[in-house]
Order: C-alpha cells, then sequence, then structure tokens
C-alpha cells in the first residue's frame, strides 16, 4: 500500500494562523507568508512515491477554495495538538490494519524538499517511528511505520511548544525502535522568517 504524507494545514486567515509570526511583522502579513509557503510546500510535496493528504483546520474549511481541490481532506477534529496528530496518523479507522506507514509534517517548515520525505519513509522500513527534529527541541515530521499499533498514550503530556516537545514525544512510545532524520527549521517568528530567508 502506497505510504501516506499528512500535511496539517489551517486555513489562512488573519488572527487564526502563525499568531506569533504576526505579533512580530503584522497579522496579515503573516497570513500571507504562510498561505504562500503552504502552496510552495503543496506543490514540492506531490509526488507519485506515496499520497499526499490534507489534514485541515478548523473542520469546516474542508470545503475551502485554498487548496487544490483534488487533493484529498481529512478534519482535524478536536482535542490538543497530540491528540489530532494521533488521530490523523492512525487515520479513520485506527483498529484496522488498512494503512501502511504514514509521515505527518506542519505547514510552516520552508526547507522541507521531496528527498526529506523519501528519506524519512526509507527510515520506517527500518524502524517503528521516525522524527524530524527542529532546532528548538521541537520536530517537523513524525512518522509511524504501524499507525494502528501505536500505544494509547501517544502523544499524551507533551509539552508543546517548547524545548522538551520531541523528547515527551519520544517517551510517550515506550519499546518501539526510533529513529531520527535531518533536522529542519520552521518559522514561529520574526526571528525564525530572517533565518529561514
Amino acid at each position: 500500500m502506497k505510504p501516506r504524507l499528512i500535511l496539517m494545514i489551517k486555513e489562512p486567515h488573519p488572527g487564526r494562523v502563525k499568531t506569533r509570526l504576526g505579533r512580530d511583522i503584522g497579522m496579515i502579513p503573516a497570513t500571507w507568508w504562510f498561505r504562500h509557503q503552504s502552496a510552495s510546500l503543496i506543490r514540492r510535496l506531490r509526488d507519485p512515491r506515496w499520497q499526499l493528504i490534507l489534514a485541515v483546520a478548523p473542520d469546516r474549511a474542508l470545503t475551502s477554495r485554498a487548496w487544490p481541490r483534488d487533493l484529498p481532506r481529512l478534519p482535524q477534529g478536536g482535542g490538543d495538538l497530540g491528540a489530532r496528530m494521533k488521530r490523523m496518523l492512525q487515520g479513520p479507522q485506527p483498529n484496522k490494519r488498512a494503512f501502511g506507514p504514514v509521515c505527518l509534517i506542519g505547514a510552516d517548515i520552508p526547507g522541507i524538499r521531496r528527498s526529506h520525505i523519501a528519506r524519512a519513509f526509507k527510515t520506517l522500513g527500518d524502524h517503528d517511528a521516525v522524527f524530524g527534529p527542529a532546532p528548538d527541541g521541537g520536530y517537523w515530521l513524525v512518522g509511524a511505520k504501524h499507525p494502528s499499533r501505536l500505544p494509547p498514550g501517544t502523544f499524551q503530556d507533551v509539552r508543546w511548544s517548547t524545548e522538551h516537545a520531541l523528547a515527551d514525544s519520544c517517551a510517550t512510545l515506550p519499546g518501539l525502535r526510533i529513529a531520527r532524520v535531518d533536522a529542519l527549521q520552521d518559522v514561529d517568528t520574526g526571528a525564525d522568517l530572517k533565518q529561514a530567508r
């Protein structure tokens, strides 16, 4: 079965996306950046080796015109970031082995290329889970070889948006063989944006 690459993405409206960046450069410029960044990312990551799926928020954005109409879309649903990530990794039927490997990424990482995604999926051939670390202690990618086998406590009690996010997330996967791939920078602040440019 073809691997799935799930892009977690918010509908680009001022004040709803990249609010930390917006505090530094203004909400409208931050939204403009996010809209163009995510459109560029979608174009770059289309590849016959995997199925690209958009996990959208809010749920009513399933019909949004902000993204290409041909791409499948899933609602992120409720809960904290960890609950939504686990739900997206496991798919609509988490107790069935209907899906092969899956990787989940965010839309605010300008450096992602197809080669990064291909390396993550290749790494899942020998590991149960894979993370793409970020310099701030978080991560830009998480993947699972057998998503239906993720532990019940996956991503619970993770200190999101801190330098502990990656370590905390790994700790919720006891007994799994975990690998790390390329480190990439996300864009949360004006300083991040300058560095990305």
